[in-house]
């Protein structure tokens, strides 16, 4: 097992861990392999040892039963790659580093639970679309693919972003319903809020359950917290630069962030879309629960 693949167990297993301490003490991750045994059924597939141990019946659950198609959708465009930093690790993550361990976190705990899982990952076209699958080979491919992002470190320039138009394709490309997981900072023209939306609502259409992970760095993108200086900004996409003092504009910029937020947030809502604000700043505890609540949910 590689380093890239225990540091995603490890995000699993402390959040277990952290779950079994908390509210939802009892909410297993293995609450896939085995269904209570109902009254009248063949006891053929009685799980006897767990009965010796819990003196309750439950039947063990089939892979065709159990498994749920999972889609891990990557943003992976040049502004995902802020802020610039020379070595964005596990421990002090940019954007798209987050992104990939959060993933491959997710991937780790679909592998546990033989959720059939698919990548996509995306810029202003479709770079890379797996088919959805469950076994051994197939995961290991995709932690590849991962790793093969977190291996490139610094920023590919001119990574532009298509979001509409590459959600739309993908939602077309996914033939069964699936859990849609999407990583993405979300930065595209304001001008086109709408067709953003239209493409989230897209997945829905065809009746897909979709989490967002709205990527952020708060402290940065959000509160501008930078010294009161002029700045130089340069856009990680177009290369377009704009000179500011952040005293000068850091509470009107603040009121349209929180907005642009707020929009988003509502929108999704009214899809029924599963909204997460994923803060780089705060680690990965919030990555797993969404999915196992949806994922107990569909079951």
């Amino acid at each position: 097992m590689s380093s890239f693949e225990m540091l995603a167990n490890q995000v699993v297993e402390g959040t277990i861990t952290g779950l079994h301490k908390s509210p939802f003490h009892g909410f297993s991750v293995e609450f896939a392999e085995h269904r209570q045994y109902n009254s009248g059924e063949s006891t053929r597939h009685i799980d006897w040892k767990l009965f010796g141990r819990t003196d309750k019946m439950f039947v063990k659950r089939f892979e065709e039963e159990t498994n749920l198609r999972c889609r891990l959708i990557l943003d992976c465009s040049s502004s995902m790659y802020f802020p610039k930093m020379n070595e964005p690790s596990f421990d002090n993550p940019n954007k798209i580093v987050f992104s990939i361990y959060a993933a491959a976190a997710l991937m780790s705990l679909m592998k546990k639970q033989r959720d059939a899982t698919g990548l996509s990952l995306f810029t202003d076209k479709i770079n890379l679309h797996s088919h959805a699958k469950s076994n051994s080979v197939h995961i290991k491919y995709l932690f590849g693919e991962l790793e093969k992002i977190l291996d490139q470190k610094l920023l590919n320039e001119d990574q532009k972003t298509d979001i509409p138009n590459s959600l739309h394709q993908i939602a077309e490309m996914i033939h069964k319903r699936s859990l849609v997981i999407i990583f993405s900072d979300m930065f595209d023209d304001y001008d086109r809020a709408d067709k953003l939306f239209q493409s989230l609502q897209h997945f829905r259409h065809y009746n897909h359950e979709v989490i967002l992970f709205h990527v952020v760095d708060k402290k940065l993108e959000e509160d501008l917290h930078l010294e009161d200086r002029p700045y130089k900004l340069v856009d990680m996409e177009s290369g377009e630069q704009l000179r500011i003092n952040p005293s000068e504009i850091r509470e009107r910029y603040a009121e349209m962030s929180a907005k642009i937020q707020h929009d988003l947030e509502m929108k999704c809502g009214r899809y029924n879309i599963d909204y997460v604000r994923a803060d780089i700043n705060k680690g990965f505890d919030g990555i797993i629960l969404p999915y196992l609540l949806k994922r107990k949910k569909l079951h």
